[in-house]
């Protein structure tokens, strides 16, 4: 229970200040973790019960992120947001993969071979755009060609980038042939697609004659649904359990419900599980043995991390008629990484993919990119005058939980007006 109270407390403290420095609070949590944890004042430790809050912390995480995924924001992304996530994804896993296996070469860090540089390139393939949504609001650009472009990219990112994951988290679980492998993980998608079908339907048919009332069952029968995906992907087909767990929110956003049972997991996430998650991993990580070389590795990951994502991704918004700056601004928004790489890091780490000493750059290039991201956006656009706005109800998504915060607070106080009357 202590090590629950300082690891929340910690969190939220610096959450608090790193987001006055425009930063995520993710960054805060691993700060968190790393200043507690055994590389400095060494207050908390890893545990087993620590462990089990932590996967449950990212099974809730990408849970929410699937029912926060719109499969009809996919496919009104259009070609310039398909584009730009495509190259975006194959650009950081090809690059990444290629770092990883030219520093075990130059000696800079021990690598587990070709699988160990094929996870750093998946994990570089992850985007977090919460920080440039923010930069591009603050900048009066959010509404424009490149913010909507930005926020459908990241749309298809995240599901490429969960592809990607589950094809290499498959190879690395594999005992059997490489053939056995490929087959289960196709097996899976259309388990997948099949199951997700079949659950929304089912969900649909039963809030339809709810008329309204008892409605907290559809977020315990949403629950039920996410752990029972989560389990059958990682038994049954050899799948990460987080794949399966957003799965179960993709088909559970194709319900009538889904912003309602979003808002009703919010709390569990930010109260315990998140926090927790993002804690632990900054507990895990070891900066002690950061040397020479190895500085030498997490400097050069940093570098690459974004001129991956600007290449990859300014290339796709050029191929689609953008100019020089507006594909620049473009590849700098898709820079910055979260939540997405340190789950599929920690993941590796689980399986025992990617070592101890890899772990650290990694944490450092999300921490750096998160840093980065915002500055670098800013003098990109530089000079610029308002530009041509463009209606998206992808920045309508964006912006509704802030609404429904300031909504739910308006309410609460006209409450307390009421009780107050005589």
């Amino acid at each position: 229970m202590l090590d629950l109270a300082l690891i929340l407390l910690s969190t939220k403290i610096l959450g608090i200040i790193t987001k006055k420095f425009q930063m995520p609070q993710v960054v805060g949590s691993l700060l968190a973790g790393l200043l507690l944890g055994p590389s400095m004042l060494n207050v908390l430790q890893e545990t087993e019960f620590l462990d089990q809050i932590s996967e449950l912390g990212v099974i809730v995480i990408l849970f929410t992120a699937g029912v926060g995924t719109s499969i009809q924001d996919l496919k009104k992304s259009g070609k310039a947001g398909f584009w730009v996530a495509l190259l975006g994804v194959l650009a950081p896993l090809l690059m990444g993969a290629g770092l990883a296996m030219g520093a075990e070469r130059w000696g800079l860090i021990s690598a587990g071979g070709w699988l160990e540089a094929v996870f750093v390139g998946t994990i570089l393939t992850a985007t977090s755009v919460s920080i440039t949504v923010e930069t591009l609001r603050e900048l009066g650009k959010l509404n424009t060609r490149v913010g909507n472009t930005i926020l459908a990219a990241a749309l298809i990112d995240d599901v490429l980038g969960l592809v990607a994951l589950t094809i290499v988290s498959g190879l690395g679980g594999a005992s059997a042939s490489m053939a056995l492998v490929l087959g289960k993980i196709v097996a899976f998608f259309v388990f997948a697609a099949v199951a997700g079908w079949c659950a929304a339907k089912a969900f649909c048919w039963m809030m339809a004659r709810a008329d309204g009332r008892n409605r907290r069952r559809f977020t315990v029968l949403a629950f039920v649904l996410c752990l029972v995906m989560a389990y059958c992907a990682e038994a049954f087909f050899g799948v990460a359990d987080i794949i399966g767990a957003y799965v179960a929110g993709l088909a559970i956003s194709c319900t009538p419900k889904a912003t309602y049972i979003q808002s009703k997991f919010e709390p569990l996430s930010y109260l315990l599980v998140t926090p927790v998650f993002f804690a632990s991993v900054g507990i895990s990580a070891d900066v002690r043995g950061i040397d020479g070389s190895v500085m030498v590795f997490t400097l050069l990951l940093v570098l690459l991390a974004v001129i991956s994502k600007v290449v990859g991704c300014g290339l796709g918004a050029k191929l689609c008629g953008f100019t020089n700056k507006e594909s620049l601004q473009v590849g700098l928004g898709m820079t910055c990484r979260g939540e997405v790489a340190l789950i599929v890091a920690n993941r590796g780490l689980e399986m025992g993919v990617i070592s101890q000493t890899m772990m650290t750059p990694v944490i450092i290039t999300v921490v750096a990119c998160s840093i980065l991201t915002p500055v670098l956006l800013k003098l990109a656009y530089r000079g610029e005058g308002a530009g041509r706005l463009e209606e998206s109800g992808l920045t309508d998504r964006v912006v509704k939980p802030d609404q429904l915060d300031i909504l739910s607070d308006e309410l609460l106080q006209k409450d307390q007006e009421l009780m107050k009357r005589p």
